[in-house]
């Protein structure tokens, strides 16, 4: 994946919800909020290292489950397949407009346009 933070960011988007709460929160503050460990520390009335080892323990946790199960690697393989989608979708669409003025193949063009907007999110 592209950097660190960002791995961090989609394991957090895809296995957030397995996370305790003090875990979500250390982890959204350091990765989201880009607070430092001490600053979170300060805040939370514990040591530096205590709030390293909560984040730490997060991303192993959802590391883990990713090693298992693979959600994010095969979502970032189907991205381009579904952006090649869209843009077929939107070239039927400007065909149609250009040469047809076809209804139905307008209603077609959005709606695998709105099907794939929805498989990215």
């Amino acid at each position: 994946m592209k950097n660190q933070t960002y791995r961090m960011t989609m394991l957090f988007d895809f296995y957030g919800e397995l996370l305790t709460e003090r875990q979500k929160e250390f982890f959204d503050l350091y990765y989201n909020e880009d607070l430092s460990l001490a600053e979170i520390a300060e805040n939370a009335g514990i040591s530096r290292q205590g709030v390293r080892d909560v984040v730490v323990r997060a991303e192993g946790v959802m590391q883990e489950v990713e090693d298992k199960t693979g959600l994010i690697k095969r979502f970032e393989a189907l991205r381009p397949h579904l952006d090649a989608i869209e843009a077929a979708a939107a070239e039927i669409k400007t065909i149609n407009y250009r040469q047809y003025e076809d209804a139905r193949l307008s209603e077609l063009a959005d709606l695998i346009h709105a099907e794939t907007a929805a498989l990215k999110e």
